[in-house]
């Protein structure tokens, strides 16, 4: 639940000086105007929408002033201007009305900004058990990148990462939940909670993948029971450690890529093991591949959201060229670049989650 010094940031609210200025000048302006001109409609009239006017810009408070406001600058003027009591009484009273609805209004407003605030940040807690902010190290390598889910401001989508700092090496993840936003958060859960624990038990990388396997096999077991929808994950799990290659297990995911001296290549992993949850339609165990990680090169790994990206043509997202391209860039700036680029080559709003992690050794790792 919020605390109360968050209820108060809650919803839009106008600054005191402001709302009271623009109170005052529509009123002497429509005042003015009623007085001045000549025309045969009342512009005075206008004033009972002032609240219902604060009742969407403002705070509760607010409406409710501009609403006592109203009603006693009708009834004054009404009364200066000497019109009939029986009218001037069913004026305010009307008026008042009005004012009472917008004062209901908008505190059925902020009831529901503050619902949708108490959401967001029960969404950002959760983000941030799913994917943690990046940058993150350990005592071999750097991970940085991007992380853009593709509903608008969903906080969390089908693709993560998480680096495990073991006794056995740098462990780390990046993978991808069949399906989109909050219906793969379980699946998700699943998957990031077995790696963290198996990354630090587990001796070797087929014992931590395994382990995520049976991770997901529970959870679509539980799913099925209870009507939802079975879900795959492809994942790439690296072991990282202070040498120049890396001992890879790829079920079903994206190769990395490897940048260096100027030059961008994808790494020969062989042939991809089935994705987690379907282990048991595999005809053997998954393999472990090792490839060439380098002191001083960078390393880019990104999820479906990246390579299946498609322009207007229906041309695929041309990865390894732009690499080529950008091998100069700075780890940061590359995955900058790189997520702008997939942005601006679809020429659309983003069809998937795209998640884009650089990866590059300590000082001191080679």
């Amino acid at each position: 639940m919020a605390n109360g010094g968050e209820r108060r940031r809650v919803g839009p609210s106008l600054p005191t000086p402001v709302f009271l200025g623009a109170l005052i000048a529509v009123t002497v302006a429509l005042i003015a105007l009623d007085s001045f001109t000549s025309t045969a409609v009342r512009l005075l009239p206008l004033l009972v929408f002032l609240p219902s006017i604060a009742a969407g810009l403002g705070n509760v408070r607010q409406t409710a002033f501009a609403s006592v406001w109203v009603v006693l600058v009708m009834a004054g003027t009404l009364g200066y201007l000497r019109a009939d009591f029986e009218d001037s009484l069913l004026a305010a009273g009307f008026t008042g009305l009005f004012g009472v609805a917008a004062v209901i209004s908008c505190r059925y407003r902020v009831h529901r900004e503050e619902e949708v605030y108490r959401l967001r940040s029960a969404a950002a807690a959760l983000q941030r058990q799913i994917v943690r902010p990046l940058p993150l190290r350990s005592g071999d390598v750097v991970v940085d990148g991007l992380y853009q889910p593709v509903e608008e401001d969903a906080m969390v989508g089908g693709d993560m990462y998480e680096v495990a700092a073991s006794p056995h090496g740098t462990r780390l993840l990046i993978a991808d939940v069949q399906g989109k936003g909050l219906p793969a958060i379980g699946t998700a859960l699943a998957v990031l909670g077995a790696f963290r624990e198996a990354a630090h038990r587990e001796p070797t990388l087929v014992g931590v993948v395994e382990a995520m396997e049976s991770a997901v096999t529970r959870h679509n077991l539980g799913a099925g029971r209870s009507g939802e929808p079975e879900r795959l994950v492809t994942a790439l799990v690296l072991d990282i450690r202070r040498g120049p290659v890396v001992e890879a297990v790829n079920c079903g995911h994206i190769p990395p890529y490897i940048i260096h001296n100027g030059r961008a290549y994808q790494s020969s992993l062989g042939e991809p093991a089935v994705p987690l949850g379907v282990a048991a339609l595999a005809p053997g165990p998954r393999a472990v591949a090792w490839f060439a990680f380098p002191a001083g090169a960078t390393m880019l790994l990104c999820t479906d959201g990246v390579t299946e990206a498609r322009d207007s043509a229906g041309t695929f997202y041309p990865l390894a060229a732009r690499l080529r391209a950008w091998a100069r860039h700075p780890p940061r700036r590359l995955a900058e670049t790189v997520g702008a680029d997939v942005r601006s080559f679809t020429g659309a709003p983003l069809r998937d989650d795209v998640a884009i992690l650089t990866v590059t050794r300590t000082r001191g790792s080679s």
